[in-house]
């Protein structure tokens, strides 16, 4: 996997530079199909993703939030996911909390995962041989907290799409300590950096070029991703996650599922 991963490097490097320099300039909004916002840049760095991707693995099938899947892309079994913009609201407003995201599927499960921030050059990366973060210079392998508890939990929620809902979940676990990131790799990422230890999406809005890349990585950082119920995130079939997201260091996902699967059976 060392030609794929550090492909898709190059890649979320190569379109992150281009959203940032869009980003600085002219940014063009349009809106799509469930009025979420896509700019100009979305549509560009995928163009620059998906291209790359095809020169290099020409038999490998793509997926891009941006275009409509292929004849026999879903399937596949071998497949890339791509977010151009995970986190467009962030971006649209000019701050930092969206990130270029390039995930490879093999047999159905994440292998491959790449997640750039453009505007602090912060790459998460992870492969069947580890998860690592390469910022300022230095490349450090990621590794989760050692939290236990859900009364210690350091929470990340949705900037752009946080509901009531997240406040029972935090009555429920006796959380107290919240920090709101638009872009859900971003999120993942920081759990699998050990600076935060869950993040729950009880609504079932995300989709799976959301979730392959930093599944990867909060995998190999020794963290976990399931659905509100503590069941596999599945990636065959339909692209949507309709029974919600929790991600955690791992240590406390038992306790956090046992708490609130009670509380969403309309997610079931």
């Amino acid at each position: 996997m060392d030609r794929e991963l550090e492909r898709a490097q190059e890649l979320a490097r190569i379109a992150g530079r281009e959203v940032l320099r869009m980003q600085r300039g002219e940014l063009k909004v349009e809106m799509k199909p469930g009025d979420e916002p896509v700019s100009v840049a979305d549509r560009r760095a995928s163009e620059l993703i998906v291209a790359g991707l095809v020169e290099s693995f020409p038999t490998d099938k793509i997926i891009s939030e941006e275009l409509p899947p292929g004849p026999g892309t879903i399937d596949a079994p071998r497949k890339w996911l791509v977010d151009p913009i995970d986190g467009t609201k962030d971006y649209i407003r000019g701050e930092d909390g969206y990130s270029v995201m390039i995930g490879l599927l093999v047999g159905g499960r994440p292998s491959i995962g790449v997640v750039y921030q453009p505007t602090l050059d912060r790459c998460f990366y992870a492969s069947p041989a580890g998860a690592f973060v390469h910022h300022e210079g230095k490349t450090t392998r990621l590794h989760v907290s050692t939290i236990g508890s859900a009364s210690e939990i350091r929470l990340v929620a949705s900037k752009s799409h946080r509901s009531a809902e997240l406040d029972k979940v935090k009555r429920e676990l006796g959380i107290d300590n919240e920090l709101n990131v638009g872009s859900v790799g971003v999120k993942l990422c920081l759990i699998a950096l050990g600076v935060r230890d869950l993040y729950v999406n009880p609504a079932a809005k995300t989709k799976a070029w959301d979730t392959c890349a930093p599944e990867a990585i909060l995998v190999q950082a020794g963290g976990r991703l399931s659905d509100i119920h503590g069941g596999p995130i599945e990636y065959t079939g339909e692209l949507a996650h309709h029974r919600g997201l929790v991600a955690s260091n791992g240590l406390v996902h038992d306790e956090v599922i046992a708490k609130l699967s009670p509380l969403f059976p309309q997610l079931r």
